[in-house]
């Protein structure tokens, strides 16, 4: 998996170590988890040039930031769209039929706003790849600590989170705050059912895991 020191790429990572069916994990990144686990390998790389990959079985990729994090839209893009790619890439030429991925809530490949265009980019980018099962989740506002993981706010976040945690019971299930780990659950829970095809979950679907 890449992104596995994220709000959701950890809550991944977590249920993949605690799930018995899954033999291994390795995570790909510039730097490691900040946990250790028998069954973990961390491989530091450039996702710009990523080495061959061992083999696996499926695939799940949460990685993503902001314009402002990024520093411009060239650096937003190099990491949501073009290391998406090269990672979905490496790992169906080791051999993974299912892949689930972290979009967004609003990605259109056609959409006027540079975001929602290059996370609908990725998304069609990802279904002509040819795997078996692709799932994407594209959940509204995370619900997280951020600070925790030494990431910075993003604008409005909070103020966001505190409004739709009060308004929540006459907010339309698809808009609600979704708690990371609800994703990862539900990402997951998907993936391994591996449906042919694209399956595309909204925030209202994973709620609850």
């Amino acid at each position: 998996m890449a992104g596995a020191t994220g709000l959701v790429g950890r809550e991944i990572l977590a249920d993949l170590l605690a799930d018995k069916s899954v033999a291994a994990v390795h995570t790909l990144g510039r730097r490691p988890p900040d946990i250790q686990h028998a069954k973990l390998t961390h491989h530091v790389v450039d996702f710009s040039s990523l080495p061959a990959l061992p083999k696996v079985d499926e695939c799940f990729i949460a990685l993503g930031t902001t314009i402002k994090v990024a520093g411009s839209k060239e650096a937003f893009q190099a990491l949501d769209l073009k290391a998406v790619e090269a990672v979905a890439l490496a790992v169906r030429a080791a051999g993974a039929t299912k892949l689930g991925v972290i979009s967004a809530m609003g990605a259109d490949s056609h959409s006027a706003v540079f975001y929602n265009r290059i996370k609908g980019e990725m998304e069609l980018s990802l279904a002509r790849m040819g795997f078996k099962s692709l799932v994407i989740a594209r959940p509204s506002l995370i619900d997280g600590d951020r600070a925790a993981l030494g990431q910075a706010g993003r604008a409005g976040e909070g103020i966001g989170l505190k409004l739709a945690r009060c308004l929540s019971p006459v907010i339309p299930a698809n808009y609600r705050a979704i708690k990371a780990a609800d994703i990862a659950h539900a990402l997951i829970r998907h993936v391994k059912a591996g449906t042919p095809g694209v399956v595309t979950l909204m925030s209202g679907e994973m709620q609850g895991g």
